[in-house]
């Protein structure tokens, strides 16, 4: 089950429902409302459509990571075998405390205001979870001078890298690339098979882009 991340929808996930299909995966997508509705009836929906269903996988974009180990967090007995998150500001985003630091740019992120700007603990949960993280700076981020190079250009590297992940690996991709790039589709596809990724650190791909050959 894919879960998008902040000022998106279910279908911006496709390109990513589309590789991970082609690999053999039965992909379902979950919405919510990321701005007006918050995280907390966002992880009920989400609770609930797990609770009763066959045991799956969670993939998480962005905001969508966070929220897919907030309600395992919450509900340790959810059937999910694997968690993969994409490009999550787990230990918190400097991108999020830096607009809730301008007025004018606070409205921006909405009730998802707080678990952005926080991010979660260490995991210490029984699903093993691991982290495809983007290493082209460009993104808000960058434009709003909260991260540096070392980015994806919306969320830092350092701030991926949460104590407890099963594993973690680096493709070249943007921070919205991420759900564009081959490459992190194939890492995903590998983690959600076997618990690792192909590569431990640092893999090879297009960039990830909308535009991208990839």
């Amino acid at each position: 089950m894919l879960v998008h991340g902040l000022w998106n929808a279910a279908w911006w996930l496709a390109p990513l429902a589309w590789r991970l299909r082609r690999s053999g995966f039965v992909v379902q997508t979950f919405g919510y409302p990321s701005i007006v509705g918050g995280p907390e009836p966002a992880l009920a929906a989400l609770a609930e459509r797990l609770r009763d269903g066959p045991p799956r996988h969670l993939v998480g974009h962005s905001l969508g990571g966070l929220l897919a180990l907030e309600v395992l967090r919450r509900n340790p007995g959810l059937p999910v075998v694997r968690v993969v998150c994409l490009g999550s500001p787990l230990r918190g985003s400097g991108t999020a405390r830096t607009l809730a630091s301008r007025p004018r740019l606070a409205w921006a992120l909405g009730r998802s205001s707080a678990l952005l700007r926080d991010g979660c603990g260490a995991w210490d949960g029984r699903v093993p979870t691991g982290m495809v993280a983007g290493d082209v700076p460009r993104g808000i981020g960058r434009l709003l001078h909260a991260v540096d190079a070392e980015s994806d250009g919306t969320v830092a590297l350092a701030e991926t890298r949460l104590p407890g992940l099963a594993a973690s690996c680096r493709v070249h991709a943007s921070h919205t690339g991420l759900v564009f790039s081959a490459e992190a589709a194939r890492q995903v596809a590998a983690f959600l098979r076997t618990g690792a990724f192909l590569d431990a650190e640092v893999v090879a791909g297009g960039d990830g882009d909308p535009d991208s050959p990839v």
